[in-house]
Order: structure tokens, then sequence, then C-alpha cells
């Protein structure tokens, strides 16, 4: 009589209902909803702007900040474009960031390579130099830039402006384009040189293109950081002529009396347009973020 072999059939593990599914859809509804907090907190301050710049003086004062305007109200606007000439203002600051951003790109990009690829003696301390250089505050560098502004005969000019942001931001974008070089493929430069590309085409043609990414999110951020300067220009364009929109919107709080909903007129003007130009910029952005995190 042969042996009778019995296989025993692997049960079905067994465990609570619905298992790590149900766990993972909470995670991920948890995060969902932290998520939209999160975003609404950061949305939050502009909503209250943005309410309070389409409400009445009157309404403000009876029902508050928080209260929903009965109507729209657009006087606070044009009242305020046309006290500080805003247009002016808009023109002098889109003047001064554009220039700002393209030069310190290009002197960053220039800066960047000669230190990330042509590893020049001493390219580190240079970088420590920079990162130093740029982290002193702009009230440790307004005496000796009002000076030698004067002394250049370019004070109150927008020229000096831009000279003085285009050297602060490009020791940032040196610092940052030297560590994006930096890690570059040896290989695809020793390839280029074989075939008889020189240093200028080596950057303009290979380096700078595959770079794209980095330099439109420095130049993106570049031109925000300068838009949004105050202390320097307060200080260097005394002019009500040259002044850029921070400056216009100071103008309105006094000492003993401030308009609320004229302000949050002038607040609201002058964040849009870097909201806007973010909006333009954001899919850039996005591939510039992920471009660096990913080698």
């Amino acid at each position: 009589m042969g042996a009778t072999t019995i296989v025993a059939r692997p049960q079905a593990r067994t465990g609570r209902s619905g298992g790590p599914g149900i766990g993972r859809a909470v995670r991920d509804y948890g995060s969902l909803a932290g998520l939209l907090f999160l975003l609404l907190v950061m949305f939050l301050p502009f909503l209250i702007i943005t309410i309070n710049a389409i409400k009445s003086p009157s309404e403000y004062a009876t029902n508050g900040p928080l209260a929903l305007p009965s109507g729209l109200y657009l006087t606070g606007i044009e009242d305020f474009w046309n006290r500080v000439d805003f247009t002016s203002c808009l023109i002098n600051s889109m003047v001064i960031s554009l220039s700002v951003a393209i030069l310190s790109t290009v002197l960053a990009l220039l800066n960047g390579f000669a230190m990330g690829i042509g590893r020049i003696r001493g390219s580190v301390w240079l970088l420590v130099f920079f990162m130093i250089a740029n982290m002193l505050p702009n009230e440790a560098l307004a005496y000796p830039l009002y000076y030698f502004a004067k002394f250049l005969k370019l004070y109150d000019t927008q020229l000096a402006v831009i000279i003085i942001f285009t050297v602060i931001q490009s020791a940032f974008g040196t610092y940052l384009l030297a560590s994006v070089f930096r890690p570059f493929p040896r290989e695809l430069l020793d390839a280029a040189r074989v075939d008889g590309c020189g240093k200028v085409q080596l950057l303009l043609r290979i380096v700078a293109p595959i770079s794209k990414p980095s330099l439109l999110v420095f130049f993106a951020f570049s031109f925000i950081w300068t838009w949004n300067e105050f202390f320097l220009p307060l200080i260097m364009l005394p002019s009500n002529s040259k002044q850029t929109v921070p400056i216009a919107i100071s103008v309105l709080q006094g000492q003993n009396f401030m308009d609320a909903t004229t302000t949050a007129s002038s607040a609201l003007l002058g964040v849009l347009p870097c909201i806007l130009f973010f909006l333009l910029f954001q899919r850039t952005l996005t591939k510039g973020v992920l471009a660096g995190s990913v080698k």
C-alpha cells in the first residue's frame, strides 16, 4: 500500500477588516486635509487684503476687517493709484527688477562656470566669501553704498540700484550655480573638447542649455527678491518720480493716521505683479526643483 501524501493548502491571511488599504486611505486623506489647512493659512492674509481693498472706509469702520463687503468699492484703489502715481512706480520696479534678474543671472552663470567647471584655484574660498558677503544686512551696506554712489554721480538714479542688487543677487547665484555645475558629467565636457569646442561654445551650447531650469529658477527668485526690496531703494532713490512700488506703499502710513482700506488697496496692487510673475514661471520653478533633486 503506497503512502498517501496530503498537501495542505495555504490558508488566506485574515486580519482586521480592510487591512492596510484603510490605513493608507486614512493617511492620504489626513495629508490632504493638512495641506488644505496650510493652503488656507497661507491664502488667508491675501483674502483679507482683497476683501478690505474693495470695501468702503465707512463699511470697514462699522463691520470690521473680517466682514464681507456689501458691494464693489474701487475708489480706494483709484485714490491710491493717483496719489502716488502708481504707473510710474510700477514701471520703475519692473525696469529695475528685470534688469537685475537678467544681469545677475548672466554674471552668476559666468562665475558659476568658472568655479564649478573651470575649477579655478581658490574657488571654495571665493564661494565662502560670496556667502558671507550675501549674509550682510542691508543696513551695514547703506553707508558705504551711499557715498560710493555720490562719488560716481549715480545717486538718485535707477542705474545705482541696478548695479547694487546685481552684485548682491549674483553672489548667491554664483554659489547656487557653482554647486549645480560642480557634479557636471566630465565625460560630456571631455567629448565636447575633443570635438573642438572652446570654452565659450562649451558654456553657450552645452552647459547653459542643460542648466536652463536652474537658471530660470534663479532668474525668477532674483526678480521677486529685487521687487520686494525696500531699504536700499528708499535711500538711493529720494525722488518721487523714481521710487519703486514698496516705497509707494509706505507713504500711506503716517504717525497718527492710517487709511486701512487704501493701505489694503496698495498692498493688493503691490503683491499682484509678484503673484502673476510666479504663476507665469510656475512650471519652470517646478522643473528647476525637480532637476536639482534628481540627478
